[in-house]
């Protein structure tokens, strides 16, 4: 698949990170799949078939943040393997306290930590430098998967799935909906050795017969989860829980109306740079505090 690299700059007098952060929001709204900073603005990557320059024009028009300018230009950009475009210019390994460590192959591997994954990223989403999947991982940390059947919505690069099988579950399911993060995230299970992750290409319609779930994680974006969220809850165990991030704190209240909706107990948020994740709970029949210990 071909991708457009859209590089934005900016002229305002807001830090460029916050606009990078909103404005990764806004895109991936409308179809663009991966982020990256560059110092100075944004670099932001479309397949081809979806890129529309009069859509783009129209969002950077209704931006969110006022006195913004933008600046940008497209370069289409043939597939191939993104190993080495990232390794010059993106992805950096990153360390997760003193438990985990994601890095690509091309990184030394840090002695002592009891989860060391490597990624190879292609055009996928999720290597660990973004603020969600660190609260994602961080929040797998914390938990006691020995035995638990887990679903990885929006695996990206299957770092969350990976980990799950670390840490001991009997089962792990991983769905992307994006064909370069499926062949990817099969190359990162068996670069981990982690081949009995099961992975499908598509999106929420995958759930139908993939069985229930002790523990459901979904690193998306506020639209697709708020539409979702139902067959998550519908495919949760009793006393499951959910894990969801890829939003704003803004965007928590919006998250926690929809889950009450669908009999999901709020369980607690963590945040970092105005990114959040949000943990809830499906109640236990009969149970008063629904919430299994981590």
């Amino acid at each position: 698949m071909d991708y457009y690299k859209v590089s934005f700059r900016y002229e305002t007098e807001i830090d460029s990170e916050i606009v990078s952060d909103v404005l990764a929001a806004e895109l991936g709204e409308a179809g663009f799949e991966s982020f990256a900073g560059s110092g100075d603005g944004l670099d932001a990557y479309i397949p081809e078939k979806v890129y529309n320059e009069e859509r783009l024009e129209e969002q950077l028009r209704l931006f969110p943040l006022e006195n913004v300018r933008f600046r940008y230009t497209a370069e289409l950009v043939p597939g191939r393997d993104w190993n080495e475009e990232w390794e010059k210019n993106y992805f950096r390994p990153i360390r997760i306290g003193n438990e985990c460590q994601v890095r690509a192959s091309f990184h030394e591997k840090t002695p002592g930590l009891p989860y060391d994954i490597v990624i190879d990223p292609r055009m996928a989403f999720g290597t660990g430098n973004h603020e969600t999947t660190f609260l994602m991982i961080s929040e797998m940390l914390g938990l006691d998967l020995a035995g638990c059947e887990l679903l990885d919505m929006g695996c990206g690069t299957a770092v969350l799935a990976i980990l799950a099988a670390m840490k001991g579950c009997s089962r792990v399911v991983a769905v992307d909906i994006d064909e370069w993060a499926y062949a990817n995230a099969l190359d990162n299970i068996r670069i981990n050795g982690a081949e009995g992750i099961e992975v499908k290409l598509g999106g929420a319609e995958q759930l139908a017969g993939a069985g229930r779930f002790d523990v459901v994680f979904a690193n998306i974006n506020r639209n697709i989860l708020l539409n979702d969220i139902c067959r998550y809850a519908a495919c949760m165990k009793p006393g499951g829980r959910l894990f969801v991030s890829g939003f704003y704190t803004r965007d928590v209240p919006a998250i926690q109306a929809e889950c009450r909706l669908n009999g999901l107990l709020p369980a607690g948020v963590t945040v970092k740079n105005d990114w959040a994740a949000a943990q809830f709970a499906k109640p236990l029949a009969n149970a008063e505090n629904p919430a299994p210990e981590a």
